[in-house]
């Protein structure tokens, strides 16, 4: 099913406002607060299909899309839609970050963060080449973990003293237990496979103090995909993306020794709970003498990620003016020092 989110003034469609946070129509200007719009309770079934046909209530046209798209744009009136049947049961998201950067402060943004870049070639930071900006809802699970943590380890702490004309040295052994119970919070994993991985982890944090129940409407004018891999699949990703935190701070618990050799450290993390949902991620396609970049944006906070271009001409400046910056350092030491370099 397509939903369309017609205005009551004047017919026309309405997309979420990423400033005022409800539903706009951008041929009268009316605003809806979301809540107040009727929900749809439609329970169907989606077939795996790799593509599937919709007919668009506006215009009619047909419209075909991926497997797993959520929300998109008519190619014939632009109307926003969501469908349906692929956010009901198990693909129903439970929780949303609506944007809170419209498109234009996106590509305001974006280009600031060009300009910015210090090594990057002189035609690129004027951001003028960009082919398309996308605002999509990209499906991650929020994982609640708890990990139980049971640490061995043998610690020596080293005390050196003078006695007399000799200089003793005192080595003390501590057979060391810790008992950790760690838990934490909305953990979050991309589960789309169309997304890279190290570019969604980049644009974290997300504010999840802005969570809001899922509601159809936030979709609308955006595209949004369903997840391709449920909590329970990507659970060992998530374990092992706090695993480094947990090093961290078991070795909070163990200091003050000279040193501390583990015999021991039984880490094992369980889910608590996993939350399907939407975060706001705007993509960035810019063509730069030939080569296409991806970045991406955090679409709450404004955050830019990606690997652009770098200038050589300016890395080879760069490494000149430390190497000149160093010589002229060790030269003025030299001289206070009553030497020269040669």
């Amino acid at each position: 099913m397509v939903i369309h989110y017609k205005c009551p003034n004047c017919g026309s469609d309405m997309v979420f406002d990423s400033e005022s946070g409800m539903l706009s129509c951008g041929s009268c200007g009316r605003k809806d607060n979301i809540d107040s719009f009727p929900k749809e309770n439609i329970e169907t079934t989606f077939g795996e299909n790799d593509a599937k046909e919709y007919h668009c209530k506006n215009c009619g046209a047909m419209l075909i899309t991926h497997k797993d798209t959520t929300a998109t744009n008519c190619s014939f009136c632009g109307a926003g839609v969501v469908l349906l049947d692929r956010l009901s049961g198990d693909l129903a998201p439970s929780k949303v970050i609506p944007f809170t950067i419209n498109k234009d402060k996106a590509m305001k943004t974006f280009r600031t963060w060009c300009k910015n870049g210090l090594l990057t070639p002189k035609g690129f930071m004027t951001a003028d080449r960009v082919k398309g900006i996308t605002g999509m809802y990209v499906p991650f699970w929020l994982y609640d973990l708890n990990s139980k943590v049971e640490v061995n380890a043998i610690c020596t702490k080293v005390r050196t003293y003078t006695k007399g004309e000799y200089i003793y040295t005192e080595t003390s052994y501590y057979d060391v237990y810790r008992n950790i119970n760690i838990d934490y919070i909305k953990v979050p994993i991309d589960a789309s496979e169309k997304m890279d991985d190290k570019l969604m982890d980049k644009l974290e944090p997300f504010n999840y103090g802005e969570l809001k129940d899922f509601n159809t409407p936030y979709l609308a004018g955006y595209i949004a995909e369903k997840y391709n891999y449920n909590h329970q699949e990507l659970l060992p990703r998530a374990a092992s993306k706090i695993e480094r935190y947990i090093e961290s701070f078991i070795g909070s618990t163990i200091s003050g020794y000279t040193m501390v050799n583990y015999s021991r450290k039984d880490i094992d993390t369980n889910k608590k709970q996993a939350y399907y949902t939407l975060l706001p991620i705007w993509m960035v396609y810019y063509d730069y003498k030939g080569s296409e970049y991806i970045f991406a944006m955090n679409g709450q906070t404004g955050k830019v990620v990606g690997k652009p271009p770098i200038s050589q001409g300016k890395v080879a400046a760069w490494f000149g003016g430390i190497s000149v910056g160093t010589f002229i350092g060790l030269k003025l030491i030299s001289l206070l020092m009553g030497g020269g370099l040669y």
